[in-house]
């Protein structure tokens, strides 16, 4: 499972991810080129993470 996030829904879609997983999450930084393409999972915005499994 993979989650795009902005800065404002982080704490959202680190909360989110671990009650749909039961696992702990990993949080990283979009690269510059990524973040061009690529929107937020809960709003329109540019995304700046991504949370995913190991």
């Amino acid at each position: 499972m993979e989650t795009y996030s902005c800065e404002t829904h982080i704490d959202h879609a680190l909360d989110m991810f671990v009650a749909q997983t039961q696992e702990f999450p990993i949080m990283d930084k979009l690269s510059d080129n990524e973040k061009l393409s690529t929107k937020c999972s809960y709003c329109e915005e540019q995304a700046t993470y991504i949370v995913s499994s190991k």
